[in-house]
């Protein structure tokens, strides 16, 4: 029922693995049938949590499948405190679900959609708006209430807003 979640390193804007090697998956389904089903071990690839190497920090004895070499940015010790990264986003995501009425409860009321411009789209919820852009270009629009929460920076003047591109926006209304 809540805007914002945390499954398989999202918060951490980890991407699916799609290069393991037949010879390190796990998945029962890929070994049923011999490699046609079963690609869910790439997004099982245990967290990266710090330093610079696999296993970063996932333990002595590594991880049961193998983590990509390029991950050490993503790691939660070196996305804390950042301001910019996915991993402090969706922290303040998790805190504004909790302290804005029309996020986290089922109970919020209903979600209406509102017409938006061709590639974005708009919802409301009592006391909040939600507005995505999904075009490749900054989009103009009304502004639907004041910012509180956004993946890129937002130019409002109070009536409008300048949407990044491929930007999401959370507002108060």
């Amino acid at each position: 029922p809540g805007s914002a979640y945390v499954y398989q390193g999202e918060e951490l804007g980890l991407p699916e693995v799609t290069d393991l090697p037949d010879e390190v998956r796990q998945d029962p389904a890929f070994h049923r049938t011999t490699g046609q089903d079963g690609l869910r071990d790439g997004c099982r690839i245990p967290l990266p949590w710090a330093g610079t190497r696999p296993p970063y920090g996932f333990g002595p004895g590594g991880s049961w499948l193998p983590q990509p070499a390029d991950w050490a940015p993503l790691s939660v010790a070196a996305q804390t405190g950042d301001p910019h990264s996915t991993l402090e986003l969706y922290r303040a995501a998790l805190e504004l679900r909790r302290a804005l009425p029309g996020l986290g409860s089922p109970d919020a009321g209903p979600l209406t959609w509102l017409p938006s411009p061709e590639g974005s789209l708009l919802f409301t919820r009592p006391h909040f708006a939600c507005t995505l852009n999904t075009r490749p270009a900054a989009l103009e629009m009304p502004a639907p209430g004041r910012p509180v929460l956004s993946s890129s920076p937002v130019e409002t003047d109070g009536r409008t807003v300048l949407l990044p591109a491929d930007s999401c926006t959370w507002w108060a209304l």
